[in-house]
């Protein structure tokens, strides 16, 4: 089923580009107007955040309480534990709060992360034991532990205090920590709900600088909040949630920090992808930035994200860096064998509404990343599964961009066959024996028939209509200024109708460029398509041709030079 395109509708009558009129170009105006800015304060406050307008703190349940903890273990020199999860968002959360903790002088401050595959994901008990072995006396957890009633109750039997930090959804019932920090607790009414892990973490930062201002008894410095910005802007964007209110403040601030970090590891990555001497942009800390740490956790080869954290020695960092570039090279490579191998199985596969597939040639570490390819090509939900020699599978699984659909309820209709399972909406785990696999997807197969009787197209929602012409460095100047674009308030969405695509060449990894002008010939623009669908590449056969296409604006950068690109989320043969 071909996706329906349609503008963004405006959320008021009075809403026209006119109200938003101002020193930049007449489509920067119409973009926001779409958007629902109508007011010069709103516009204001979205392109000029301030750090002053912040949410206080101690609006979060359970932060007083924790502030006291806190305090309580520096004066009695306590031995704390900042315990993470191996994601981006958990290892950025402790980079933030250990380099803090450590600059306000805490002497003892130990970090620990479960090993993907080997612990999987959790506060686990078993590693509560081995931390009170080593003396420590205070946990705080970072984006993980509001549903681990185990590890906390076994805390509270060995006398170690939990100060529990996340930003998950809890269960029906909270495990009984010395306290919980979690603005999506139901009874917090701190209205932070959209941080993620690290976010949640940097205002336990923010709460305890200025504690250790008021209290007396307490040492004062001049240390600066904004040097952890960096480490949050990636836990941020790498953890898709919203860039809403504090969120946008913080991460149209921390781009800049990043971009002049100094922190050795940072920097020499930020080098070695050719990121530095200009200013970073949300989708170069999302798609080139962050990928390359995500594979350290992903594959388990020795270093891990945390390790290019916290490195302060340049040598090492360029060394390290090169580990992180080879780690990826072999993810890429294990992520194409697992893909050709995936479409291959596939062939035979008689569902229509969705996709599983299993083997034991696929590593953990990237089922997810299949899952995604997947969707993109077949345009159906995705099971991915990594079969391993205890019988028991491992997978991931994903929903096509767009789809209304929930992975988890779908997993709930198979819950009896399953022995783990849970996530998000359009991204999500689950755990099998391999035996069971064959009700698995029988119960899947019901679930999407179901859904099927009510079908509801795929529809994109663009924010504007343009021409090539209006597309240049002096709109990019002000396109880039009402960023940072992400998860709600995503990259705005420009439909060009009728332009002609003169060629197209296929690069590494099978995505395509084109060359497009526009009807009159008069303007022309470099595009990129990437992982084309079998639809797009079907739609391309007849180039030279005219299409309308939806696409997003981006700046190429190549050989010393800067140039306007378009990115092609979607075309149609103009007929």
């Amino acid at each position: 089923m071909n996706p329906l395109w349609k503008p963004r509708e405006l959320l008021s009558e009075t809403m026209t580009p006119s109200n938003v009129e101002g020193q930049w170009p007449s489509l920067i105006g119409k973009i926001l107007a779409a958007r629902g800015f109508s007011e010069s304060k709103e516009v204001d406050k979205l392109l000029f955040p301030k750090l002053a307008d912040l949410k206080d703190p101690l609006s979060l349940k359970g932060m007083s309480q924790a502030l006291e903890r806190l305090g309580q273990a520096y004066l009695n020199n306590e031995k704390i534990c900042i315990y993470a999860d191996f994601d981006l968002d958990g290892t950025s959360g402790l980079a933030l709060l250990k380099t803090g903790l450590v600059a306000l002088g805490f002497p003892e401050v130990l970090h620990y992360q479960p090993k993907r595959l080997s612990e999987g994901y959790g506060f686990h008990a078993a590693a509560v034991e081995e931390l009170h072995k080593q003396g420590v006396t205070l946990i705080i957890t970072v984006d993980v532990g509001i549903t681990a009633h185990a590890a906390v109750d076994r805390a509270r039997e060995l006398g170690v205090d939990v100060i529990l930090t996340d930003h998950h959804l809890p269960a029906e019932t909270i495990p009984q920590a010395y306290v919980v920090v979690n603005p999506n607790q139901g009874d917090c009414s701190s209205g932070l709900g959209y941080l993620c892990g690290a976010g949640v973490a940097f205002y336990l930062l923010r709460g305890l600088k200025r504690y250790f201002q008021d209290h007396p008894q307490l040492p004062k410095n001049n240390w600066d909040l904004k040097e952890v910005l960096d480490y949050f802007v990636i836990g941020t964007l790498t953890d898709m949630v919203p860039l809403v209110e504090d969120n946008r403040v913080l991460v149209k601030h921390g781009l800049l920090k990043l971009a002049e970090t100094r922190r050795a590891g940072l920097r020499a990555l930020l080098e070695e992808l050719d990121l530095v001497g200009r200013p970073l942009t949300s989708q170069d800390v999302a798609i080139r930035f962050a990928p390359k740490l995500n594979a350290l956790s992903r594959m388990e080869s020795g270093v891990l994200p945390i390790d290019i954290f916290l490195l302060d020695d340049a040598a090492k960092a360029r060394s390290m860096v090169r580990e992180v570039m080879k780690n990826n090279s072999t993810r890429v490579q294990l992520q194409n064998d697992a893909e050709l191998e995936a479409q291959e199985i596939l062939k035979e596969w008689p569902h229509k509404d969705f996709v599983f597939v299993a083997s034991k040639s696929f590593h953990r570490g990237v089922v997810g990343l299949i899952a995604t390819k997947l969707t993109q090509v077949y345009n159906k939900p995705a099971f991915v599964g990594s079969l391993g020699d205890d019988g028991m599978i491992v997978g991931s699984a994903r929903l096509p961009q767009g789809q209304e659909a929930c992975l988890v309820q779908a997993m709930s209709s198979a819950q009896e066959v399953l022995s783990r399972f849970g996530g998000h909406s359009a991204a999500a785990g689950f755990e099998i024996a391999e035996s069971r696999v064959s009700t698995f997807i029988e119960k899947l197969a019901t679930h999407f028939a179901d859904l099927r009787e009510k079908p509801k197209p795929l529809e994109i929602f663009y924010d504007v209509e343009a021409t090539l012409s209006e597309v240049g460095a002096g709109l990019m100047k002000w396109y880039d200024f009402v960023g940072p674009f992400g998860t709600g308030f995503s990259i705005p969405l420009i439909h060009f109708s009728g332009v002609q695509v003169l060629s197209k060449r296929e690069l590494k990894g099978g995505h395509l460029r084109l060359k497009i002008v526009d009807s009159e010939g008069q303007c022309s623009s470099e595009a990129l398509l990437f992982t084309p669908t079998p639809r797009q590449l079907q739609t391309l056969e007849n180039v030279p041709g005219y299409y309308h296409i939806l696409g997003e604006l981006q700046w190429n950068y190549f050989a010393g030079q800067k140039t306007v690109q378009i990115l092609i989320r979607d075309l149609k043969a103009a007929t």
